[in-house]
């Protein structure tokens, strides 16, 4: 399985995405900082593997801190806390992680400092372990709803590289191969950042899944050929109506899904439902650096001057929305109901 971050005695460990797919090589971060930098560059991406990332940073905070005072720990994590939180405003992981952080320092901060400090270690291994645990159950509940052999499109990376391991949407892909069903991934380049041609074709051959990548404005022209058979995608943040964020693209890929009548599928963890967000004109939009379209490998594609708009994702309603694939099963419209059933007391938390 391909290791995407991990903690190790050194510092967190991280697979360099934005060295993908030529170069297969390695960061190790050693302070918060270094771990909020790679959220921020997306040498380490994808709504759970963030969250899992945040929470390490904020363990490697709570190691490297200096504090003699519970409260001195506090203020320190706090500040990495913050920092942290600053780096990917859509996907709603990052805060959930953050939180799920303080809450483990609240309930153990009466223990001396040593052992705070490794409690909260340990809820970050555990953040880590429990998310590989969710994608394969969720792999399990999607694999069902794919077809049992044919094209299935997909957009962004929402596999293994996005996650701590397995993947959401490849996670699905991954466990109909593994049940036997033979199907063949049609990958969205992904534009401007390439997610799709540099992360999921490299996950896939890697597997020896059947992959072709196509441009992200072939992928109407392939569902009129009757070529993808199902539509299986990530999310950044799900709002409590069943509204999806998810990479730019997504909307238009759900739009022609529904125009072709073909299955629309998201598979996200219950910790990317954000029950305090109603819909998805709420959700907000991370807006990124124009270089991401005006250049590709380093060299300029644009003239100087022209404006650019560079929103990393986009908001796909619900009614475009199949399904969505979850760790503890399958919900369908009306979503404000069917999530916060199977969320259960995480709804009521976020309320």
């Amino acid at each position: 399985m391909i290791q995407t971050l991990e903690w190790t005695d050194q510092g967190v460990r991280f697979i360099d995405q934005t060295k993908l797919p030529t170069e297969e090589t390695y960061v190790t971060c050693k302070t918060h900082e270094q771990v909020a930098d790679a959220i921020r560059t997306m040498v380490v991406r994808g709504a759970p593997a963030i969250g899992v990332a945040a929470a390490m940073g904020i363990a490697l905070a709570a190691k490297n801190s200096k504090a003699e005072t519970t409260g001195e720990l506090k203020r320190d994590l706090d500040q990495a806390s913050d920092l942290i939180g600053k780096t990917r405003p859509t996907a709603v992981n990052l805060f959930w992680a953050i939180r799920r952080m303080q809450e483990k320092f609240e309930r153990v901060r009466i223990r001396p400092i040593t052992q705070i400090k490794q409690d909260l270690i340990e809820e970050s291994q555990r953040m880590h372990a429990e998310d590989i645990a969710a994608n394969q159950a969720m792999g399990r509940h999607g694999a069902t709803l794919m077809p049992s052999e044919g094209g299935v499109l997909t957009h962004c990376n929402a596999g293994a590289l996005a996650t701590a391991g397995y993947g959401t949407a490849l996670g699905v892909i991954r466990a109909a191969v593994e049940q036997g069903k033979k199907l063949h991934v049609y990958a969205d380049e992904t534009r401007p950042f390439l997610q799709g041609s540099r992360l999921t074709a490299w996950e896939l051959m890697k597997d020896g899944i059947p992959t072709t990548v196509i441009s992200d404005n072939m992928a109407g022209a392939m569902m009129n050929q009757g070529r993808i058979g199902a539509i299986v995608v990530g999310a950044d943040r799900i709002a409590a109506n069943g509204d999806v964020a998810n990479k730019i693209g997504t909307y238009t890929v759900a739009v022609l899904a529904k125009e072709h009548g073909i299955p629309f599928y998201v598979a996200a963890p219950i910790s990317t439902i954000d029950f305090a967000c109603p819909d998805g004109t709420k959700i907000p939009i991370e807006q990124r650096n124009a270089n991401e379209v005006t250049h590709i490998a380093g060299k300029q594609m644009t003239p100087d001057g022209v404006s650019i708009e560079n929103p990393a994702f986009d908001v796909t309603p619900a009614k475009y929305v199949t399904a969505i694939i979850t760790e503890r099963g399958i919900t369908r419209a009306p979503y404000e109901e069917s999530l916060r059933r199977l969320a259960g007391a995480e709804a009521k938390v976020e309320v």
